[in-house]
């Protein structure tokens, strides 16, 4: 058993190691709670890290079905024990959580639990987040030596998101410098290129009348300028993969997408779904630019009061909803061209990766952009 216990420490130092690899760190967490609860012979396991509103902004679990996870329904929020060690950097060890003062019960699809270690996951004076630990396989609930390795594999977990916030700053950082890169390159090549191509079509349209044959040369420098400023275009845009997806996975960016749109835009944006398994990465690029695209014409055209994002796992499909309560439109090109221009855009994006988008809208009763993509 020391000789399996060696190994598994071994791997959780590895995935801690490997977040300054910059490999996702919901990776990291989710192989130190899979190692605490083989570990520590438990039926579950979970790990939250809370965020500003009151829930929390990542939560992964071990031991429960994805179906018993889509069943339980939305992320816990942090009140309760859970809320209780958030506040409190002692460990938590009951012989039957339910008996605690703060235990204010379970959501109808939640697996019964009993027994309970809870540990606070600490950097300095702060509690990051908090790692338990329920419903221990071998009679006699949970020991001292449990403890104590649960407060191993916590400090291991502080390490992953401190070092995950670090790895933040510097991303927004490099997300400025990369926003001024691009900005250099459009006024250095395309704005150069659009400003000759408007020239040139000046020159072309005085010279229709007196020298029909120069113009046609001008309007040939019109076509070749006018491809170049295009490929320049596209060769910008592709190259730039969304940056939270590389490296926090999809869930993780779309939630910050919305978080950062919630405080910007009047309307209210909101996430709503469990966690989303792992997708190829152009189906996970497809999801997350059709979720921009889709907010972004909420945001600008609808004159909503309220915009939700809405993800869901469907057998082998994930499925992306945005909807909101604005003013509806004709889902048509003809009707809408700005509109049309962008749903076109998404179906292209949506039937590269397999996917299927449908879009439901009528005027007064609001919008509804509907993605299903396979999961492999």
């Amino acid at each position: 058993m020391a000789r399996v216990d060696r190994a598994e420490l071994h791997e959780v130092s590895a995935a801690v190691l490997a977040v300054t690899t910059h490999l996702s760190v919901r990776d990291v967490l989710g192989t130190i709670l899979t190692s605490a609860r083989r570990l520590l012979d438990a039926r579950y396991a979970a790990l939250g890290v809370p965020d500003a509103r009151g829930s929390f902004a990542q939560f992964i679990a071990d031991g429960v079905s994805s179906e018993q996870w889509k069943a339980i329904g939305p992320l816990p929020r942090t009140h309760g024990v859970l809320g209780l060690m958030l506040c409190d950097p002692n460990p938590v060890r009951l012989a039957d959580i339910r008996e605690h003062e703060h235990f204010d019960g379970w959501p109808a699809a939640h697996p019964e639990m009993v027994d309970f270690l809870g540990m606070p996951i600490i950097d300095g004076d702060e509690i990051l987040g908090e790692l338990f630990l329920a419903n221990k396989n071998r009679p006699g609930g949970f020991t001292e030596e449990d403890e104590e390795l649960l407060r191993l594999l916590a400090a291991h977990a502080a390490i992953a998101i401190v070092n995950a916030r670090l790895y933040e700053r510097g991303r927004e950082l490099s997300v400025i410098e990369e926003r001024d890169r691009i900005a250099r390159e459009l006024h250095d090549s395309v704005a150069q290129k659009l400003f000759s191509l408007r020239l040139t079509a000046e020159v072309a349209t005085a010279l229709v009348d007196t020298d029909p044959v120069r113009a046609r040369t001008e309007l040939d420098v019109v076509r070749r300028l006018a491809a170049e400023a295009t490929n320049e275009l596209r060769s910008i845009v592709d190259g730039q993969r969304p940056v939270d997806l590389a490296d926090d996975g999809l869930g993780a960016a779309l939630r910050k997408q919305v978080e950062l749109l919630d405080r910007v835009h009047d309307p209210a944006v909101r996430l709503h779904g469990p966690e989303l398994p792992r997708l190829p990465e152009a189906s996970q690029r497809a999801v997350y630019r059709i979720a921009q695209e889709a907010l972004h014409n909420a945001l600008r055209h609808a004159g909503a009061a309220a915009v939700d994002v809405e993800v869901a796992v469907d057998g082998a499909v994930v499925v992306l909803t945005v909807s909101d309560d604005g003013t509806g439109f004709e889902p048509d090109p003809s009707a809408a061209a700005g509109r049309g221009l962008g749903l076109e855009s998404m179906r292209e994006r949506a039937a590269a990766v397999g996917g299927r988008l449908s879009v439901h809208s009528r005027h007064g009763g609001g919008t509804t952009v509907r993605l299903e993509v396979p999961t492999g």
